[in-house]
């Protein structure tokens, strides 16, 4: 005869006395709707006692991947995207070798300052 275990038989291992009430799934909760641009709905729940500037204006809608808002008629703007930029592009935005002699020169300084105060 095969003997372990405590459970009785037919009962759920874990089951205890514990019910829902004690795991908050019945703990008093608001529904607040968020909206995103494609006008997709979610629902949010929150806990009523939790104060208002705590509760977020805007989230990630989980359809879209938009942000969401609680403002049905303005919801948040899509961002825009750069377009990707060319190699020739971030040449044309190098700076100046002045510029870039006098960005050296300060670093140099705050360097050698740092150095002089810590040694």
């Amino acid at each position: 005869m095969a003997a372990g275990g405590s459970a009785i038989r037919g009962s759920r291992v874990g089951a205890g006395p514990m019910g829902e009430q004690d795991h908050g799934y019945h703990a008093d909760r608001i529904a607040i709707s968020y909206w995103d641009a494609l006008g997709n709905e979610t629902v949010k729940y929150f806990a009523a006692n939790l104060p208002d500037e705590e509760i977020p204006d805007v989230i990630d809608s989980p359809s879209s991947g938009l942000p969401a808002g609680r403002d049905r008629n303005n919801p948040p703007e899509v961002t825009k995207l750069e377009p990707y930029k060319t190699h020739l592009a971030y040449v044309k935005e190098r700076r100046t070798e002045e510029e870039a002699e006098q960005l050296l020169d300060d670093a140099l300084r705050q360097l050698r300052e740092r150095r002089g105060t810590s040694a």
